[in-house]
């Protein structure tokens, strides 16, 4: 898909990756960096194109390994780009971490300016990794990380601390060393995992082309 202005008087929305391990701080970079540009910008979260696992018996669902890409349905976060990409209302699927499957209702989102997407392995994928006019990268210690990790999987997701602990050992780390981290190789900008106000700040001109 080209990434030029479809018009002179209206260009395509500026579309902004935000990567990294879990943990690195992906969605609080992205939420400050909406802070700092107001109005004009969106923030989704790849965590909302986790396939849905409505079919599976649920005994089985928490079993799946979620941190390996092939959780993702693509297909579905391609097409939703490329809608607002285009300045179209696009649907993104509503999913229930505690069930593992989606909600009914789709949530509809009405293209922005600017569209921050955050996620594990938005680089990966040559076509959708095409789509993003900047790439960032955050480069964060695995020991940060799995504290972070640890403190909003049991706060927000109603997970144990041994089942977070377990996940991060077997599935979080060596995914993280096969699928996420090679991707800063892509990266416009490679921030660290105790970035601050300041980065935020720079980052967001940076996008707003000041």
């Amino acid at each position: 898909m080209e990434r030029k202005k479809t018009n002179l008087k209206r260009p395509a929305p500026q579309l902004v990756a935000v990567v990294g391990g879990s943990g690195a701080g992906k969605t609080y970079l992205a939420n400050q960096l909406k802070k700092e540009l107001g109005k004009d910008a969106l923030v989704l979260s790849l965590d909302s194109f986790y396939r849905d696992l409505s079919n599976v018996p649920l005994e089985r669902r928490a079993k799946r390994n979620f941190d390996d890409p092939r959780a993702i349905d693509w297909e579905c976060l391609e097409r939703t780009l490329k809608q607002l990409i285009s300045r179209k209302p696009a649907k993104v699927p509503c999913y229930d971490f505690a069930t593992h499957c989606r909600n009914a209702q789709p949530i509809v989102l009405q293209p922005k300016p600017i569209i921050i997407v955050d996620g594990l392995w938005l680089l990966r994928k040559a076509s959708i990794r095409r789509l993003f006019d900047l790439k960032i990268f955050i480069e964060c210690r695995t020991r940060l990380r799995f504290e972070r990790r640890m403190r909003r999987d049991v706060v927000e997701r109603g997970r144990t601390e041994d089942s977070v602990c377990e996940q991060f050992i077997e599935t979080v780390a060596p995914m993280h060393k096969k699928f996420v981290q090679a991707q800063a190789r892509w990266a416009d900008v490679v921030l660290p995992g105790t970035f601050g106000e300041s980065d935020v700040k720079a980052l967001a001109k940076k996008i707003a082309g000041k």
